[in-house]
């Protein structure tokens, strides 16, 4: 790892060494995959205008979100079976956020519990992402979990009211090879463990497409803890999250896991931002490998943004360290970006830094 200069580096040790079968289900989109592509190359058509000799040798790229400060404004969006990438799976990633002190995100397909991962990064901060399921008590159950163990904020995710086929095969496969241990306690108490089978079925089952806005605002009921809607592309929807209890609105296409040909998170974030104006925080993740995604993300008016793949490729080249790794090589590029656009913190990140292609069409 030491002779890595990118995140592509570890990407590419991490596909040479991880099975196949699991190499596409960390990688792999839905559809075509049109739109994991998209997450990234939209990045591409967005351009930085620095400002110059503005004095930024005093860069702070610290941010306050949801009340709590973290040291930049990039957190690590919630990817499911890390145990597939290292042993030590979600826990690790969640000590590198710990020490990175920035915010950490467990997947509703976890395979680390949220106890162990409370145990394992007792000081970070932490969020839980969960579906709303049509067994009401294991949400209940997950969220008073996850309340016992100090996370702060719930994620409800809303762009899967189905699980696409290729996800479900591919998700069928290997979870039979380890567990979903954030079910495990809820399901061992409602059956006996020989009637359990595979746990990743019976939540796949209990999937529920009859969701509406009302079950958000009921989650916001069943708990103190503010309420982070993921998966938001419209504005109109955002309002409504917003209406229905949510605190922050992550704008996400879940990683073009879910429905294929939807736009880059990148390219619509900009009018919900102007939609949702001061009355809820706007994150986003998709796509993002790089400072300079940060920045323009930030530029757009983001408030922070979350990263996924990258910190797979990180565990499965080195477990925590390499998590690690990842983390400061890219607040390294996120510091230089700042420095060299002309800004010393977010405050003074504003959208005339970044403009469009289409704009020089015309030279």
């Amino acid at each position: 790892m030491e002779n890595f200069s990118s995140i592509q580096d570890f990407e590419n040790h991490a596909l040479s060494h991880l099975p196949q079968d699991v190499q596409n289900y960390y990688t792999r989109g839905s559809g075509s995959q049109e739109t994991v592509k998209l997450n990234k190359e939209a990045f591409k058509r967005l351009r930085i205008h620095p400002k110059l000799l503005r004095n930024v040798s005093m860069r702070n790229i610290s941010t306050f979100i949801l009340g709590e400060k973290i040291s930049m404004p990039l957190g690590i969006s919630p990817t499911g079976l890390q145990k597939l990438a290292h042993s030590e799976g979600e826990c690790a990633n969640a000590k590198a956020a710990e020490s990175a002190k920035i915010i950490f995100i467990l997947s509703a397909y976890a395979n680390s519990s949220i106890q162990e991962v409370a145990n394992a990064a007792p000081q970070g901060i932490k969020w839980l992402q969960l579906t709303i399921l049509k067994d009401r008590d294991c949400i209940i159950h997950l969220v008073r979990r996850a309340e016992q163990a100090g996370f702060k904020a719930i994620v409800v995710t809303i762009d899967n009211p189905v699980m696409p086929d290729s996800k479900t095969n591919k998700i069928f496969t290997i979870s039979q090879q380890i567990k979903l241990s954030i079910y495990q306690d809820y399901f061992e108490t409602k059956y006996s463990k020989k009637d359990i089978g595979n746990i990743f079925l019976q939540v796949k089952s209990m999937m529920d497409d009859s969701l509406t806005w009302k079950d958000v605002s009921w989650l916001k009921r069943v708990t103190k803890l503010p309420i982070v809607v993921k998966g938001v592309l419209r504005p109109e929807d955002a309002l409504l999250a917003i209406k229905h209890g949510a605190s922050g609105i992550l704008v996400s296409n879940h990683g073009g896991r879910q429905l294929d040909s939807v736009p880059a998170t990148i390219e619509v974030l900009p009018n919900i931002v102007k939609a949702v104006g001061d009355r809820a925080e706007v994150y986003m993740d998709g796509g993002i490998r790089q400072g300079t995604d940060v920045f323009k993300a930030l530029a757009l008016g983001a408030k922070m943004v979350f990263m996924g793949r990258p910190l797979i490729w990180g565990l499965a080249c080195g477990g925590v360290q390499g998590a690690r790794a990842i983390l400061e090589m890219i607040r390294n590029d996120i510091d230089e970006t700042f420095a060299m656009a002309g800004c010393s913190s977010v405050q003074e990140i504003t959208q005339d830094f970044v403009t469009h292609e289409i704009l020089y069409a015309h030279l």
